[in-house]
């Protein structure tokens, strides 16, 4: 079956969820350590409580991936990913720096970064699954330019 051809708007829009996760992204670095020393963490500590948020994406990411690509339901086969991600994410981004102590926050770190990974690993492959093989150039570069704009500029600290 041939896939219909997007506009640049209906790419835009399929694309934009990414913005969203890189905000996350950058919530996460810009206020994590700041929450961990508030609620009493030593300054050599920090890394070893960080270490949980790559090492969950190299698990998530790969799990994720493959039960997107076997999943068929009423909302498809990535939106189930996108939408419990999402609101997994917003939980721990509204808890963490509310943590009355240091484990709890930690185990925060842990959950958003989970849910991120769990919501960004179907949005990549949304786009082959949308797009025709000669516009898919055209989606991973939306997905890159609305990636970039967070990635690569200061964020102040929010929480």
């Amino acid at each position: 079956m041939q896939k219909p051809k997007l506009t640049f708007w209906q790419i835009w829009n399929m694309s934009f969820g990414f913005l969203g996760i890189q905000f996350g992204f950058a919530l996460q670095n810009a206020n994590v350590s700041r929450i961990f020393e508030t609620l009493g963490a030593k300054l050599d500590s920090i890394p070893i409580l960080w270490i949980a948020a790559p090492v969950t994406g190299l698990i998530v990411q790969p799990i994720i991936g493959y039960m997107s690509d076997k999943t068929w339901g009423r909302l498809g086969r990535r939106r189930p990913y996108f939408l419990s991600g999402a609101i997994l994410a917003s939980l721990a981004l509204l808890i963490m720096p509310n943590s009355p102590v240091l484990w709890i926050a930690a185990g925060m770190l842990w959950i958003m970064d989970a849910s991120i990974n769990i919501s960004m690993e179907p949005f990549r492959a949304f786009v082959g699954d949308m797009l025709p093989s000669e516009q898919r150039t055209m989606g991973f570069s939306m997905q890159s330019f609305l990636s970039a704009p967070v990635l690569s500029s200061p964020l102040p600290s929010l929480i």
